[in-house]
């Protein structure tokens, strides 16, 4: 019989970027039961090299980077993240929330920094509601916690008490939370001065227009593509032991890693690296997006390689991902790209605590290293830099700098030159950074939202007018290391009233700032790439023609699977076959063989580009255009199910007058069918009967008049018909009686016997 042809619904020249193989259990640790069918050796080969899914909607334990989500590293507020929920993914439910964690000092915990943990000990997917998960601290962790929080001066020593606090009355940078506005602080938020602000718009616009880390359009592709996947730490352990069916590929739920089995550290770490290759893999895919449609500035993701700068689960990129990497930089330096990086808030250099400053060197080393791979030209590598905040205060701004004049000094020498610092909206204001920039030779990073929350009344106002005096200074501090300049841009929620509130940032922006027309800006917003689009498309700026609007829900860009059409059987009919020549025959006839459908295959380079027309534009408020439109299924009204609809009438219409021709029918039968005596037959005689007085019939039905009389042939008929009951009778058929044909030569006969 011959072979089905296989068909291929992919191009054989290029990989899925969503999958990236890892090894599988060595032979070592796998003890195959003897009762099954040992696997060939090129089978083994195969399977081991079984690629593991790091596509989010297939695999639950791959999750979303939650700082690649937000409008930027410091944005903690949930309406600063991208909203996966209302998208329609699963990993909106997956990520792990800072502000579910508690990690302030009033809760007992004891760190003040989750740098590189924020994944670990993961909720399960089902949360559970907010007064089961909350732990009111007991009176010792209380008195612990405030008598840290009088030592650093985080809160005035009068508002410091050893009850129970429902809500912190602070501002810890290095611990997220905030509590609602109170009507003094709404009041005095109204009376301040309006800001002052500058007519100038930077146009013609000649510089760069980037968003950071994570692409919406991308992301919701199919496959999808984003360079923030991440997992948790259980699930490094877990993948750490053999699958339970090594001969198989791993799955989700049907073939997971074995625990009663050995572990190797080997195999774990061959599974966190797996995500952090489809990371740098899908940069390629970004880059080229960004640069159809006139982007030519990015900030990658600092969750690229899950846990790299961890105390314990950490590791090294090089040599695993230097060939990834180094890819991905050639294409950058082809298009003529700028990559940067922005490490999270909790890596801090001032901070009091020698675990924040070794969580801080590390992280610091792990973004240097990321950047050094990249084998940028030597413009676009120095202006690879890393962004930087100061961090907390600690109750005293000078001490707080020298700490960190200290832990600088101290730092290599390739992770000074790219370090780069930013004034925040909670602590540190251009005025305070400016002088530390100059003394150390640090580039400044001017960003005009935070400015607008946190500056020097005595030396600027809140706008933009005023901070436009301190451009030559700032500039100068890039002009000295010859880095290419940039600031960051973005707007408070309309709402938003006090400082607190301000700090949420808008899911786009409405003008450009004052800035230098060739300045590389980066519009950090919720909202990623479609807040660039957003400028480009209200200032025309270049690119603002190369994207048009989405059609809602419909993505004529991916590669959908094939669905199978479900095949007709044919019914089973009996062949003939006349001797053994012609069996013979039959069987060794070549059969046909079935084509599969093959579906028109998008080439992988044009997957998620947009299609010809660009369409990869979606209005503010309308993420959930990205997915196909969900099913909602609607519950039944009890009512509903009493009303008749038309096809439900016509049901009982018909059953109505089936039932009524029945009922006609047997009333017919039983007036007609009856004994010679006029009594009925017995039931199963009248049904016999029935059948056959049910077609079409020529009888005559007039009554014959005789006189019935007893004979021998009664009482056998009655024993015949005896002997039949229980058994269907045939119906009769009814026949036409021809009259015979009369001759004339027919003599009259008389059969009346005469008298005697």
């Amino acid at each position: 019989m011959a072979k089905r042809k296989r068909y291929s619904t992919a191009p054989v020249h290029d990989i899925d970027l969503s999958t990236v193989p890892i090894p599988s259990p060595l032979y070592s640790d796998i003890c195959p039961s003897p009762l099954k069918r040992r696997a060939s050796q090129r089978t083994r080969a195969r399977q081991r090299l079984a690629p593991v899914s790091t596509n989010p909607d297939e695999n639950p334990e791959v999750l979303d980077g939650p700082e690649a989500l937000r409008a930027s590293p410091d944005a903690g507020e949930r309406d600063e993240r991208m909203a996966l929920e209302k998208v329609g993914s699963v990993a909106g439910t997956q990520v792990k929330e800072k502000d579910d964690e508690v990690p302030s000092l009033l809760n007992g915990d004891d760190s003040s920094s989750s740098l590189s943990e924020i994944s670990e000990g993961m909720p399960p997917l089902r949360r559970k509601p907010a007064v089961a998960r909350a732990k009111k601290p007991t009176e010792v962790q209380t008195v612990k916690a405030t008598t840290r929080a009088k030592e650093h001066n985080i809160i005035p020593a009068a508002k410091v008490k050893t009850e129970v606090m429902k809500e912190p009355l602070f501002l810890d940078p290095e611990a997220e939370g905030d509590e609602e506005a109170d009507e003094e602080e709404i009041q005095a938020a109204l009376s301040r001065p309006p800001p002052v602000n500058s007519n100038y718009l930077p146009l013609p616009w000649k510089g760069r227009l980037g968003y950071a880390c994570l692409c919406t359009y991308l992301r919701f592709s199919n496959p999808p593509v984003f360079s923030s996947r991440t997992c948790r730490i259980a699930s490094i352990l877990e993948n750490r032991h053999p699958l339970k069916d090594p001969d198989q590929p791993p799955h989700a739920t049907k073939n997971r890693p074995d625990r009663d089995q050995p572990a190797s550290i080997a195999r774990g770490q061959a599974y966190v690296e797996s995500i952090g290759l489809a990371n740098a893999a899908d940069i390629v895919k970004m880059l080229r997006w960004n640069d159809r449609y006139g982007i030519k500035f990015l900030r990658l993701s600092s969750e690229m390689f899950p846990f790299a700068s961890h105390e314990e689960y950490g590791y090294k990129l090089a040599p695993f991902a230097s060939e990834v990497l180094a890819e991905a930089g050639r294409v950058a330096a082809e298009l003529g790209h700028r990559l940067t990086t922005h490490p999270g808030q909790f890596t801090q250099l001032g901070s009091p605590r020698q675990q924040v400053i070794d969580n801080a060197v590390r992280d610091l080393e792990y973004h240097t290293e990321l950047l050094s791979l990249l084998k940028l030209p030597a413009q676009q590598n120095r202006d690879a830099v890393m962004i930087l905040h100061l961090g907390g205060v600690f109750g005293d701004k000078a001490a707080t700098l020298d700490r960190f004049r200290e832990n600088y000094a101290r730092l290599p020498q390739g992770t000074k030159d790219r370090l780069v610092l930013e004034n925040d909206d909670v602590s540190w204001s251009v005025h305070d950074l400016l002088p530390l920039c100059e003394e150390l030779n640090i580039p400044m990073v001017l960003d005009f939202h935070h400015h607008n929350i946190i500056f020097d009344p005595e030396q600027a106002r809140e706008g933009t007018k005023d901070i436009m005096d301190v451009y030559p200074r700032i500039l100068a501090t890039w002009k000295r290391k010859n880095i290419t300049p940039k600031m960051h841009y973005s707007e408070p929620t309309p709402a938003a009233i006090t400082g607190r509130q301000r700090r949420k940032h808008s899911p786009r922006v409405a003008t450009l700032p004052p800035c230098p027309p060739d300045m590389d800006l980066m519009i950090e917003a919720k909202d990623k790439e479609q807040a660039v689009f957003e400028l480009m498309r209200t200032f025309k700026l270049p690119g603002y023609d190369t994207f048009n609007d989405m059609i809602p829900h419909v993505r004529k860009d991916d590669n959908k699977p094939v669905k199978l059409p479900k095949k007709k059987t044919p019914r089973k009919t009996a062949k003939k076959v006349k001797d053994d020549k012609d069996e013979l025959e039959a069987a060794e006839e070549p059969v046909d063989a079935e084509e599969d459908p093959v579906q028109a295959v998008i080439p992988d380079l044009q997957v998620g580009m947009g299609g010809p027309e660009g369409r990869v534009y979606w209005p503010p408020t309308m993420e959930d255009w990205l997915r196909p439109v969900k099913k909602v299924i609607k519950k039944k009204d009890p009512e509903d199910s009493q009303r008749l609809t038309p096809a439900k009438k016509r049901m009982a219409a018909t059953k109505n007058a089936q039932s009524a021709i029945k009922l006609e029918g047997d009333m017919e039968k039983n007036a007609s069918i009856t004994s010679s005596d006029g009594h009925p037959m017995s039931s199963k005689g009248s049904t016999s009967v029935a059948k056959g007085n049910s077609q079409k019939a020529s009888y005559n039905r007039k009554a014959i008049k005789s006189v019935p009389t007893t004979s021998t042939s009664d009482t056998d008929a009655s024993k015949n018909i005896s002997e039949f009951e229980g058994h269907e009778i045939m119906p009769l058929k009814a026949t036409k009686i021809t009259p015979a044909r009369k001759s004339a030569r027919a003599k009259k006969v008389n059969y009346v016997e005469g008298e005697e």
